[in-house]
């Protein structure tokens, strides 16, 4: 009877064992020199449009993300994408699209537990998009007739953003992330990007 006993005692501590030998490498897998590649939805939400009305208008679009981890805790990456929905400015006719972005940036990031990571990242974008005025002549246009054209007058800009990304599968993080895209010094917009999705690493 003994033995059987120890048999199954032996029987289930070996799995248990294998488990926690598994989840201790997992845990013990360094980052660095690891690759990722993600795809995000961002929206863009424009801020101080107009030349005494300060007004606010949000887009919406795509980014993908390729990146590598230089060490454990530092990681460098490149983005590029564009907007599918124009932002609309409200009590005017003017429309924000951001046609397309790319960026460059290095990062900090830094685990609190074992599956979820915070970052902070800083660099610069290059952004081509336009802004289009329906009716020009209208009155509650008149402040914003100077932006009709390339959207932002000045293409490059420094850029930054703060997030987490938590693993929900093996090797694949969902992304909640948001920061400045740009600011337009010609107008003084500021465009921020927030944005979710998935990054996988390898």
């Amino acid at each position: 009877m003994n033995k059987v006993v120890r048999t199954y005692q032996i029987l289930t501590l070996v799995p248990a064992c294998l488990l926690c030998a598994q989840a201790a490498q997992a845990q013990e897998t360094p980052r660095e020199d690891r690759h990722y590649a993600g795809l995000l939805v961002t929206a863009f939400n424009h801020r101080t449009i107009g030349s005494f009305s300060n007004e606010t208008a949000t887009g919406s679009g795509g980014t993908l993300i390729a990146g590598s981890h230089i060490n454990h805790l530092f990681h460098a990456e490149l983005r590029a994408g564009g907007g599918f929905r124009d932002a609309e400015v409200s009590g005017s006719n003017l429309t924000l699209s951001v046609d397309y972005f790319a960026s460059w940036y290095i990062g900090l990031h830094y685990p609190i537990t074992d599956y979820a990571n915070v970052y902070a990242q800083g660099g610069f974008s290059f952004v081509h998009g336009t802004a289009d005025i329906a009716n020009t002549d209208e009155k509650q246009n008149a402040e914003f007739r100077d932006l009709e054209g390339d959207f932002p007058g000045s293409s490059f800009g420094m850029s930054y953003v703060v997030g987490m990304d938590i693993e929900v599968l093996s090797d694949t993080y969902l992304v909640f992330e948001g920061g400045k895209l740009f600011k337009d010094t010609s107008t003084d917009i500021n465009t921020f990007q927030f944005s979710t999705g998935l990054k996988y690493e390898f």
